[in-house]
């Protein structure tokens, strides 16, 4: 019954693909269907850009609003206790869209304020306010990596890996609209308030609709799919990327029942028995009828590994694992590691995650590269890749400067091969060169 939905609703989408109005598959949608899973919709978006129709992750993206709206209303609520504990992701996800929201009005007025002043001292005052509230709508891409960054990859976990790629490619032109609305509203005077107005209110139609993608299909596609330590996860690394306007009032800690089983149990039944040889245990049970014997030999202990601390040939000498970690960890500069499978398999800890350059958590690990940025720029990293795996280049090398965070940061994409030259994967390191930059004279000049 449930592939049978999950066609249906294909078709519906297919239809809207090759040209039919919202209206008539509004009512193909209403006839067929009482209620739809945010999973079915899932499955669905999987399937669309997974199929031989030729659809694609941005042929869906297009579609994103118009299968938005046949789905509200209609989308059924899932009831999580924990999720309505102050501190859970799910809470302090829609705290932030409330915020948003809040601000997006003050916008609002401040705009239609600025229309009506009558002298430029007026107007002046109402710009600084404007761009204040502005900035607080910006905060909205913090709330967005979270997503991004955070609940993606254990949706992909789960094999839900379309709705991410089609939500994060909105994401991004979400991110465009509002530059250019805030770019104009930079320019006032100069600028005429109804553009302003105009390329805000652009801004503001996408971005109020995924508020409603988020809260009545993603959160429920995520609250039918994750576990309690994935949402613990998620709270656990969420103060690495910080929050959008609010702060959680307090942290998520719920109840953990222990399945664990009592400690004594084993030894208080091992004791039963005697020993026979070293490593043979021997139970001897009177009955009227004879004596019943019972045997327990202990299995072969495997030899233990080797512990953290312990030397190793390294390289051109010897080093612990431990060492190994703290040496890479004071290197400076952020290291990322994935191999030739294409996955995301280490990174180090060169700082506070709050410092970083290019943010990265746990929950990155084992995903795919390509999973791990934005659908914008895959066609760049694929062909960086590409090339580093064919031999065609053994590094790439990059640069810019982050106005926000005064960096000026230089990227390095190297092949790793082995003995052989067989390729084995690519490193990434990245350093902030403006200290360098910043030298004025030579140290051994005196």
């Amino acid at each position: 019954m449930a592939s049978e939905r999950i066609e249906v609703l294909k078709s519906i989408l297919l239809d809207l693909h090759n040209g039919a109005s919202a209206e008539s598959v509004q009512e193909l949608f209403n006839e067929h269907f009482t209620g739809v899973s945010a999973i079915e919709i899932s499955l669905m978006e999987h399937e669309l850009m997974n199929s031989d129709t030729g659809i694609t992750f941005e042929d869906v993206m297009s579609l994103c609003n118009v299968h938005a709206n046949l789905f509200k209303g209609a989308i059924q609520n899932i009831e999580v206790a924990d999720s309505d504990h102050p501190g859970h992701p799910v809470q302090v996800f829609k705290q932030e869209n409330l915020a948003l929201r809040a601000a997006l009005l003050r916008v609002r007025r401040l705009l239609a304020s600025y229309e009506e002043a009558e002298n430029s001292d007026m107007k002046g005052e109402l710009a600084k306010g404007l761009l204040r509230q502005l900035g607080l709508v910006g905060q909205f891409d913090i709330h967005y990596r979270r997503k991004e960054e955070l609940m993606f990859p254990i949706m992909e976990s789960y094999g839900h890996d379309s709705p991410p790629r089609v939500m994060w490619g909105v994401d991004d032109q979400i991110r465009e609209l509002f530059q250019q609305a805030l770019s104009k509203a930079q320019d006032l005077p100069e600028e005429e308030i109804a553009d302003v107005q105009a390329a805000f209110e652009t801004f503001a139609a996408e971005f109020e609709a995924m508020i409603f993608k988020e809260e009545s299909i993603l959160l429920m596609i995520l609250l039918e799919s994750f576990t309690q330590d994935d949402w613990l996860k998620i709270a656990d690394e969420s103060p690495s990327y910080g929050y959008a306007i609010i702060q959680p009032t307090e942290k998520w800690q719920p109840h953990r029942q222990s399945f664990e089983e009592e400690p004594d149990d084993r030894e208080s039944a091992i004791s039963q028995f005697h020993s026979l040889a070293e490593g043979t245990l021997e139970q001897i049970i009177e009955t009227p009828e004879g004596e019943i014997r019972i045997s327990y030999q202990a299995k072969e202990k495997k030899p233990k590994l080797a512990d953290r601390f312990s030397q190793q040939p390294f390289g051109h000498g010897y080093l612990s694992l431990e060492e190994a970690n703290l040496i890479l960890n004071h290197l400076p500069l952020e290291i990322t590691f994935v191999n030739k499978e294409d996955i995301f398999q280490y990174y180090n800890d060169s700082g506070p995650a709050d410092e970083m350059i290019f943010k990265r958590t746990p929950s990155q690990i084992g995903r795919n590269v390509e999973l791990c940025h934005p659908p914008k720029l895959l066609k760049k990293v694929r062909a960086i890749f590409d090339s580093l795996r064919k031999g065609e280049k053994d590094k790439f090398e990059m640069w810019f400067k982050s106005q926000s965070r005064g960096k000026f940061v230089h990227v390095t994409y190297r092949a790793v091969r082995d003995e052989a030259g067989l390729f084995q994967g690519v490193l990434e390191y990245v350093q902030d060169i403006q200290p360098f930059r910043d030298i004025k004279e030579d140290f051994y000049s005196e």
